[in-house]
């Protein structure tokens, strides 16, 4: 029971399973760096998956009615249903860890993630059973952002904690791997369905079988996570409050200024996210001849530069520092943007080049973007303000990235989705360099 409120708690087990896990000794930051891999890889092969689908399924077959651009449009506002959700989904788990304790917050929220994502691949089609097939979406989508506010477990912080002090940045970047495996997968998997399968049996149940897989893989996920969360490590940096679930209102209160800078300050790699994953997909599938199943082979060839970027941030991180990078990064997707977007016109080779340059610029930024002012948040609020922060990060960043990018290039042309990620630079030069004068300041008055 909760001392506090009465209520049954999942702490007592937790810290039964956290003596047994003792007898084995300590978990190690690389042991921890696994279990931060396989649950960020779950939570992003989920992301991919919906992303695919909203631009090779959903606009045939839930919106059939609006036409290609119109449908895309209107799956792309779906899709960012999730992301504004996703805060609201913090601040229920966050409620929900205080009373019942982590494992249980995190079991339900993938068990959530899961249940939302498989009864997609069950998603009847607006000829079956009319606009009830959009409100059934929603709802889905709701349901994903729900939990993946939820799933957020400390992990990453804590294996910030557990690096060595001189390779931070290497363990930084470690979470942020999960992105491209996540991408390589599901952008295999629905290749091959499109390639082996006709046109009717991919939109009758081939499109189906990646959300099935889906949840199998956070079934996976949910056990490598709990294993770490109830680990000696994981429970005494919650006993030192490194890893204490604030109130939300008292992080807010506390923390607002710095965690806005904070959702700012990788504006610019999270609107790069969507530029060189979902938007071009969905521009070469609307504008072009190149079958989908091609360009999601370029797209995976892509993420395995993104792969081996991320890891190169790490190790530029430690030598010049994580703001250095963010904002030499900055600069250069802001260059980026000025002239790589008419690649996508460019036919295959063209389509190559965007995907390479644009996946390395997009490694050495994300890589380094999770927490980039987390070292300002008191101690006592950083578990809360981190996941605040984050969640404010994807909502402004990549939440209505791709809705943005589509709409003004299908009116504008391709130059006016590289405006779009040019002001996504922008705002993440001026939250660093907000954050460096509020440090200045700070170090001030201490002195």
């Amino acid at each position: 029971m909760n001392a506090a409120s009465g209520a049954p708690s999942s702490e007592p087990l937790e810290r039964d399973a956290s003596r047994i896990n003792a007898r084995d000794g300590k978990i190690d930051a690389g042991e921890i760096a696994i279990g931060v891999i396989i649950g960020r890889t779950s939570e992003f092969f989920d992301f991919f998956v919906y992303a695919i689908a909203s631009v090779v399924v959903f606009p045939q077959l839930v919106f059939p009615y609006a036409g290609p651009l119109g449908g895309t449009l209107l799956s792309f506002a779906v899709f960012a249903v999730a992301f504004i959700a996703r805060p609201f989904g913090t601040a229920l788990f966050i409620a929900i860890d205080r009373r019942f304790g982590r494992g249980t917050k995190l079991t339900i929220a993938l068990f959530l993630l899961g249940l939302s994502t498989v009864c997609l691949g069950f998603l009847p089609s607006h000829a079956q059973v009319g606009h009830w097939a959009a409100a059934m979406l929603i709802a889905l989508r709701i349901g994903q952002g729900v939990a993946l506010g939820g799933a957020w477990d400390g992990m990453a912080s804590l294996l910030s904690v557990s690096a060595p002090e001189k390779r931070r940045g290497w363990y930084a970047m470690v979470p942020q791997l999960g992105a491209p495996i996540g991408l390589i997968v599901a952008s295999a998997l629905f290749a091959y369905f499109l390639s082996k399968l006709s046109a009717a049996d991919f939109m009758d149940w081939g499109w189906r079988y990646p959300f099935f897989v889906a949840f199998a893989i956070n079934v996976v996920a949910l056990f490598a996570r709990l294993r770490i969360v109830v680990t000696p490590t994981f429970q005494a940096a919650f006993e030192t409050l490194e890893l204490h679930p604030a109130p939300v209102g008292k992080a807010v209160r506390e923390e607002g200024g710095s965690i806005v800078i904070g959702a700012f300050a990788p504006l610019a790699s999270f609107a790069m996210f969507h530029m060189v994953t979902v938007f071009p997909l969905s521009w070469v599938f609307l504008y072009t001849d190149e079958a989908p199943s091609r360009f999601l082979i370029i797209e995976l060839i892509g993420a395995v530069f993104g792969l081996f970027a991320i890891l190169a941030s790490g190790w530029l991180a430690d030598r010049y520092g994580r703001r250095a990078l963010l904002a030499v990064t900055a600069a250069g997707i802001a260059a980026f943007s000025g002239f790589a977007p008419q690649l996508l016109d460019g036919g295959p080779t063209g389509e190559l080049t965007y995907m390479i340059l644009g996946f390395i610029l997009l490694g050495l930024s994300f890589g380094q973007a999770s927490g980039a002012v987390a070292s300002s948040f008191s101690l006592a609020n950083r578990y809360t303000a981190s996941a605040l922060t984050s969640d404010l990060a994807w909502l402004f960043g990549a939440g209505f990235a791709p809705l943005a990018a589509l709409a003004l290039s299908g009116k504008f042309g391709l130059v006016a989705g590289g405006a779009y990620l040019l002001s996504g630079a922008i705002c993440t030069l001026l939250a660093l360099w907000l954050n460096r004068e509020l440090a200045k300041g700070r170090a001030g008055a201490k002195a």
